[in-house]
């Protein structure tokens, strides 16, 4: 297996984070690999998106969140179809910005 690109969340502190907390922090990867492929920086969008999947699969595992696997795993598959496939499901990026940004805010308020 590969050697983790977040480390320290591989370890464990991932799963201390609320559902809220892993979902904006997979927004801001999938933000910025959205963001480097708008610029055509091939690499560094490349580089965003393997972190926003492994975060993906990190949550995937986290047990707490069984009821919501189905929306999370479906979130994956559309970032992977935007980013990586042919798009069929026809999402934008600025509308996966907007899907995670929610997130992203409730983890902010409820701080």
């Amino acid at each position: 297996m590969a050697e983790p690109l977040h480390k320290n969340l591989a370890d464990g502190k991932w799963f201390t984070l609320t559902l809220a907390e892993q979902m904006g922090n997979i927004g801001s990867e999938v933000g910025r690999a959205f963001g480097w492929k708008e610029k055509n920086e091939k690499t560094l969008g490349e580089n965003a998106g393997q972190r926003a999947l492994e975060l993906f699969d990190l949550t995937i595992q986290d047990p707490r969140w069984l009821k919501r696997l189905k929306e999370i795993a479906r979130a994956r598959e559309v970032f992977c179809d935007f980013f990586y496939g042919n798009n069929t499901h026809g999402v934008t990026g600025k509308e996966l910005e907007k899907y995670f940004y929610y997130f992203a805010l409730s983890a902010r308020i409820n701080r």
